[in-house]
């Protein structure tokens, strides 16, 4: 695929590519506490159960890489591939007039034009989408972030599909990774994909003790592997989000800061306002 496309690169797009992009360093620190998180190259998994905030948190992020820098934005493309058909629009314009003072409809629409999303339904499409987003990329010099939601949503289709094969029920997946290492390490993209909670290591409830004490203790129990092994090596951090306590009627979500061998490294807690993610 790259050699292919190499042939026809134009100079323009060839500086583009060795350009190098603007750094994501600067988004949301009150998640990605440490530094070195979004450097280029990196993929970071969003994980957890359906109804965690991983969806809202990836609307929060969205919006600010696509508001302008005079709002507080980044200013920077990118673009959001949706596998599971959860993604509202509606909603993310609301979350961007929150973060618009005196939003206007042109505004919202110069904005939603660093946006581009891709609706994919099945591994094979996923794949396909990979192989092909070489020559957007790289004629796009200000599109900085990759963002799938989610990279496990056709976790049990590619594994009735397969047979007994685990080798076949795991090849789109394999190849979408290598796609994803190609374009990740190239054109210095930054990579967001959530994935759901689809295994439980030990009953986690069992593990932890009773109140205040509960809502402190951090949902390592909450993840279990079960994506391809080349997966597993691309993901650089993790976040394992989980349901909080309910205060005054608002209900509270934890994502818990982790390395890939699961050590601790920083938990922030956060609600879902109607302007968005407020973090705690």
């Amino acid at each position: 695929m790259t050699s292919d496309f190499r042939q026809r690169e134009s100079g323009t797009e060839l500086l583009a590519r060795l350009k190098g992009r603007r750094s994501l360093k600067h988004l949301e620190p009150r998640l990605f506490t440490e530094e070195g998180l979004l450097n280029h190259g990196n993929t970071v998994e969003f994980h957890g159960p359906e109804g965690a905030g991983k969806t809202e948190m990836l609307y929060h992020l969205v919006a600010s890489c696509i508001l302008p820098e005079s709002k507080g934005g980044l200013q920077v493309e990118v673009v959001f591939v949706d596998t599971e058909c959860h993604f509202d629009m509606l909603r993310l314009v609301t979350v961007l007039e929150h973060c618009l003072a005196q939003s206007t409809e042109e505004s919202v629409k110069q904005c939603l034009g660093r946006l581009f999303i891709v609706h994919c339904s099945s591994s094979t499409q996923l794949l396909l989408l990979f192989q092909s987003l070489e020559s957007m990329v790289c004629s796009h010099p200000a599109l900085c972030l990759l963002i799938v939601d989610s990279m496990s949503a056709f976790y049990w289709i590619d594994r009735l599909s397969g047979g007994e094969s685990f080798s076949q029920q795991e090849a789109n997946l394999r190849r979408c990774v290598e796609c994803l290492e190609n374009l990740l390490s190239e054109y210095q993209l930054v990579l967001i994909a959530t994935t759901q909670a689809l295994m439980r290591g030990r009953d986690p409830e069992a593990a932890r003790p009773d109140g205040a004490a509960a809502a402190r203790q951090p949902p390592m129990a909450e993840f279990k592997p079960y994506l391809c092994k080349s997966w597993q090596k691309l993901v650089k951090h993790r976040f394992v989000f989980s349901k909080n306590t309910t205060v005054d009627n608002k209900q509270e979500f934890a994502a818990v800061s982790l390395q890939p061998r699961s050590s601790i490294v920083n938990r922030c807690s956060f609600i879902i306002t109607d302007g968005g993610v407020q973090f705690l």
